[in-house]
């Protein structure tokens, strides 16, 4: 299998030469609004790797959420998270379904981690492409000793703060709030990285509407490195989103369940809950996906 760098070489020159994205991310720029002119050569390297059959199931769903959007709602999209190209491929996909696909791509904007603004600045022209609200990932300051790492934990909480303050200000602008409840992209080898990430529960608790999205299929495989070595491959994908919910009733559900099974950590027990809410529609998804492959 080739790698994505060495598969699209030319492409991805083109990427970064035409790439404005700030490889530092500060407090005053978490908002980054995506490069339209960037899109087309990132469209060509998933056009040249989807297979026929692949789309999005579900898409008056995300009609429905983004009707809740306009109507001043803050709205959620809870994505499974596979790979770097889970966004790129989604949009284009949405931007390939009609005017309501154009529609629903163009309200998105994704939480995304610093890590892909500054790891390199290859990832960094693709992640660009996009717009998105730029977070520092608590998980990232594991292992940092306070003391000698002052200042690493003043920027992180001024480079959150910011976002969050910025998230307060768009949420009810007609935006949908893209976020992978796993805060990262499932690894084969490590299990911990399908559990979704505690902090997830604050954003279901002060959202209006949600919708769950499960991704089946895969055009980059992730390897230990960057996205740019990581494996390509021809594949059907599909994306199913789940019908709209309201996010209160969900939390309290899942917390009313978490009180029933004697479960004391009941921000974990929500989030729990949008991942196996997430796992079951990929499981059901999966047998029709796998009736597409060729054969």
């Amino acid at each position: 299998m080739e790698t994505l760098s060495s598969a699209f070489r030319d492409a991805i020159k083109e990427v970064v030469a035409l790439s404005r994205t700030s490889t530092l991310v500060t407090e005053q720029n978490v908002y980054q609004t995506g490069q339209a002119e960037i899109r087309p050569l990132i469209d060509g390297i998933i056009k040249d790797l989807l297979l026929p059959g692949s789309g999005i199931s579900g898409i008056e769903h995300l009609g429905d959420l983004l009707n809740q959007a306009y109507a001043g709602k803050s709205c959620l999209l809870l994505l499974e998270h596979y790979s770097n190209l889970d966004l790129p491929v989604f949009s284009y996909l949405l931007r390939s379904a009609g005017t309501q696909g154009s529609a629903i791509a163009d309200a998105l904007v994704a939480i995304a981690g610093m890590k892909l603004n500054e790891a390199s600045p290859t990832v960094a022209a693709f992640t660009g492409a996009y717009t998105r609200i730029i977070i520092y990932p608590s998980r990232s300051l594991q292992g940092l000793d306070s003391e000698h790492n002052r200042q690493e934990f003043i920027r992180s909480n001024a480079i959150n703060r910011a976002a969050m303050k910025t998230l307060l200000e768009i949420k009810t602008q007609g935006k949908l709030i893209l976020v992978f409840p796993s805060g990262t992209r499932y690894r084969p080898w490590d299990s911990s990285t399908k559990k979704g990430v505690r902090e997830i529960d604050s954003y279901i608790k002060s959202f209006d509407y949600m919708c769950f999205v499960a991704i089946n299929g895969e055009l980059l495989h992730v390897r230990q490195g960057d996205m740019m070595d990581d494996y390509v491959s021809q594949d059907v994908v599909r994306f199913t989103a789940g019908p709209v919910l309201s996010c209160a009733a969900f939390r309290d559900a899942a917390r009313a369940k978490a009180e029933v099974a004697g479960i004391a950590d009941k921000k974990q027990a929500a989030v729990d809950a949008i991942m196996e809410g997430l796992q079951a529609i990929h499981n059901q998804t999966e047998e029709e996906r796998k009736r597409l492959l060729p054969s």
